[in-house]
Formats: C-alpha cells, structure tokens, sequence
C-alpha cells in the first residue's frame, strides 16, 4: 500500500535535494523514499558492504587508493587472430574480438 505524503521545504532545502537527486538521475520522490529508507533502517542491522570487509586476506595494503591500477591488472586481452587465418567454423560467423 502506498501513501501520499505533501513536505514543505525551504528554497535552499529543496535546491539541495533537487540537485542530489539530479546528480544520480532521480526524481525527487526517488531521492526522499532513499533518504527516508536509510533513516529508518533498523539499528542493529549491518550493511552487507562493510560486512563483506576484511574476508579476503593478502590483498594490496594500497588497494582502495590504487582500486583503477589493480583492476587493469586483472584483464587480459587475448591478441587478435593472425592476417589470412580463415576464422568460421560450420557457417558460423566468427565473434570480433573484445577491445579493452
């Protein structure tokens, strides 16, 4: 069930919120249900992100300041076919290679 709900805000208030709200592309109705949301959360109950810190053991000491350089790390291109190499199989037709 849903329910209507009418605030008044100060110009400098609803400026605010409106250019939050703009910044993530949402409606102001989306940015207050966020707020409202986050403001009413139970007390006890742990947010899943910083649950999740700490259970990976032997990571970088710089990561979070260094997250861009670590993340490049891990992707490997593979290198495109060679010139002339015929590259379909059965009728298929071959994938072009990912551009990273």
């Amino acid at each position: 069930m849903s329910h209507a709900l009418q605030v008044y805000l100060e110009d400098p208030e609803f400026e605010a919120l409106r250019s939050w709200a703009g910044e993530r592309g949402w409606t102001l109705s989306q940015a207050v249900r966020v707020a409202v949301k986050a403001l009413t959360r139970p007390r006890g109950e742990e947010d899943p992100l910083l649950a999740a810190s700490g259970m990976v053991d032997g990571l970088p000491a710089d990561l979070s300041e260094r997250f861009e350089h670590y993340l490049g790390l891990t992707f490997v291109a593979e290198p495109p076919g060679r010139y002339g190499v015929a590259t379909k199989k059965r009728g298929r037709r071959a994938s072009k290679p990912v551009r990273r």
